[in-house]
């Protein structure tokens, strides 16, 4: 495993490294880095590249005309149109210096938008993680991308890649909701301990005090593990959730993709600069 360490060395760069070389963060610490989420329309993307993010998430599928030679484009489900291909998108996106997060819905999209990636290769020079949900996890129930082949496809055109690999997920405020399991995370650990790209797993923050001592086994396991955190538009959480991450996991492997209000709390709460 020795390789794998010194081979994730060079990937640490990506994002904590990546982004203090240009001096947009000051401290390797996961909390300075800031996401502008759902970028998927040109308006969005724009705000996105004015803002002060240092990483721009949005979707990719394709269209629902189903066409053979159809080109990946920019949606979320259940919209299946935009005013924004994959293509577009990535000729605005390197211009700047931001990082890229593309989050993949189904199988189907990845080959292409792989390829028209490659084709912007030289431009890469910045994080670029490859997002999916490959297992059911606390109360899913979407589909999953069929981890081997969506795995197989990315590495295949990038074997450095970061990949964000997640489990699908439900939270519902009139029940109690389990947190992530420790089946889940065991599974997740047998797909990824065979990988060499650095991996970080997007766990819902409302579900993640319930379940930090599985995700600390996890992140445990592999120096090249982080989280993600993020929430659902209408989740019940609170700050002290945040905090209790915080306090026991290493600052380097945890990101927050979180919504306001609470980003800005958060941020505040913790002492990490909120430029809005």
């Amino acid at each position: 495993r020795s390789t794998t360490a010194g081979l994730y060395d060079k990937n640490i760069e990506n994002v904590l490294e990546y982004f203090l070389r240009n001096n947009l963060i000051t401290t390797e610490d996961g909390a300075e880095i800031v996401w502008y989420h759902a970028a998927n329309h040109k308006a969005q993307l724009n705000e996105a590249l004015k803002s002060t993010a240092h990483m721009i998430e949005a979707d990719v599928l394709l269209p629902s005309d189903g066409s053979e030679y159809s080109q990946p484009i920019m949606a979320h489900p259940p919209e299946t149109n935009s005013d924004n291909t994959l293509q577009e998108w990535l000729t605005a996106v390197i211009k700047s210096n931001k990082g890229i997060k593309l989050d993949f819905k189904s199988l189907a999209a990845v080959e292409p938008s792989m390829m028209l990636l490659e084709n912007v290769k030289r431009h890469l020079k910045r994080p670029v993680w490859i997002n999916a949900d490959i297992l059911p996890g606390p109360n899913g129930n979407s589909r999953v991308v069929d981890a081997k082949p969506f795995i197989d496809t990315v590495t295949s055109f990038f074997p450095d890649v970061t990949f964000s690999l997640g489990w699908t997920t439900g939270w519902h405020p009139e029940k109690v909701n389990e947190g992530y399991s420790w089946t889940m995370v065991k599974e997740m650990e047998y797909i990824c301990k065979e990988l060499n790209q650095p991996v970080t797993f997007p766990v819902r923050a409302a579900l993640v005090r319930q379940s930090c001592s599985q995700l600390l086994w996890l992140l445990k396991k592999s120096n090249r593990y982080s989280l993600t955190i993020w929430t659902g538009k209408n989740d019940n959480y609170s700050i002290e959730d945040l905090l209790c991450i915080r306090d026991h996991f290493d600052k380097k492997q945890v990101f927050y993709d979180i919504l306001e209000p609470q980003n800005h709390e958060f941020k505040q709460a913790i002492g990490v600069k909120v430029n809005l």
